[in-house]
């Protein structure tokens, strides 16, 4: 006859010491946290070496782990996440102090993933520095010229090809792409994951995000139900997050870099037409009737993209849009972006350098 043991029921003495355990360490990943992000504005270069000395190499091992994945990681760990949230508290709702513990742990084991994957990036040297680009002031015959040189590019590369007929085609010239603007610019050069489109693109839209990148897997997400003219430019720029740079500027600018460097005339077209979009914008608010002008030399494919560009984001305006644009410009606030969302806006001078430079 077997010998039979009984289970043991866990104690308050030991479920007291794991939720001390779980809180310490939950703390410990804050203090961390805080630590890095103090280093990283405090001392001089301290930010620079580690998003090109030790951050390429958390993209080599998380990135390429993400990677293996055809899906988004994030996407479907945030799903995991809420529902293991709710079930977790329904079963151990009468246990605050062990629910509370484990929260902790849970955010400040994010917190620290997004320091070291992210926050500690924002304080790195520009890629201006990089390319040479010293911004100055310009004038608005600079700035036409500039719309009027994209203009003609636009109309020259303009082309109707499609992402959902060319979704793998498209996502593996994301990576080439950069990586030919790495043989430019050799900070750009290495490793890229291939950038992924998420499930629910929906929750994107209402939220008006062209793409996000996921500091937690170091992941480049974007979103797949815009107007295929975006598509490009957004994967570009969120896989130049991949190299440390994290300013939404300069993101736009080395994504529209990207796409004009590529050999695939769907992308050279989406960099040229974003940009068109830029400087364009710019341009109507210091001369609206050379804009209306300019708009008109668009050939017509060019003008329905526009078209349907704006139809598109128009539907999903509301207050969840606006709840979002403003959580966005406290974040960009918070980590040193101090235009906030105006920062995006300062493509511009960037474009007008380069372009500046090379003619």
């Amino acid at each position: 006859m077997g010998k039979i043991t009984k289970g043991k029921v866990m104690g308050p003495k030991r479920t007291g010491t794991q939720n001390k355990r779980y809180l310490g360490a939950g703390i410990g990943l804050f203090g961390a946290a805080a630590g890095v992000q103090v280093m990283a504005r405090a001392m001089d270069g301290a930010a620079t070496w580690y998003a090109h000395g030790v951050y390429p190499m958390i993209v080599g091992i998380l990135g390429r782990a993400a990677g293996i994945f055809p899906f988004s990681v994030v996407e479907i760990g945030l799903y995991l996440l809420g529902f293991g949230v709710i079930v977790y508290g329904a079963v151990f709702w009468r246990e605050p102090a062990r629910v509370g513990a484990r929260a902790v742990f849970v955010v400040g084991a994010l917190l620290f993933l997004y320091t070291c994957n992210c926050g500690v990036n924002y304080y790195a040297a520009s890629f201006a520095d990089y390319a040479g680009l010293e911004i100055g002031l310009y004038s608005q015959e600079e700035l036409r010229e500039l719309c009027e040189f994209l203009t003609e590019k636009v109309n020259e590369t303009a082309v109707e090809e499609g992402y959902g007929e060319h979704k793998r085609e498209w996502r593996k010239e994301g990576v080439l792409a950069m990586k030919t603007a790495g043989e430019i610019f050799p900070v750009l050069g290495g490793f890229y994951p291939k950038p992924k489109e998420v499930a629910v693109s929906w929750i994107l839209s209402v939220q008006q995000l062209c793409g996000i990148y996921s500091p937690f897997t170091v992941e480049a997400n974007f979103n797949g139900d815009m107007p295929d003219y975006n598509i490009p430019h957004t994967m570009c720029h969120e896989l130049s997050h991949l190299k440390g740079f994290m300013r939404e500027d300069e993101a736009n600018f080395i994504g529209y870099l990207a796409c004009i460097s590529s050999e695939r005339q769907a992308f050279q077209y989406s960099g040229y037409l974003t940009g068109w979009v830029y400087a364009g914008n710019a341009l109507a608010q210091v001369d609206r009737e050379g804009y209306i002008e300019l708009y008109g030399h668009l050939c017509g494919q060019a003008q329905k993209d526009l078209r349907e560009n704006n139809a598109f984001w128009e539907q999903y305006e509301g207050k969840v849009a606006e709840a979002a644009n403003q959580i966005n410009d406290v974040y960009l606030k918070a980590n040193d972006q101090t235009d906030g969302v105006k920062s995006y806006g300062r493509m511009v001078d960037l474009m007008l350098e380069y372009y500046k430079n090379r003619n």
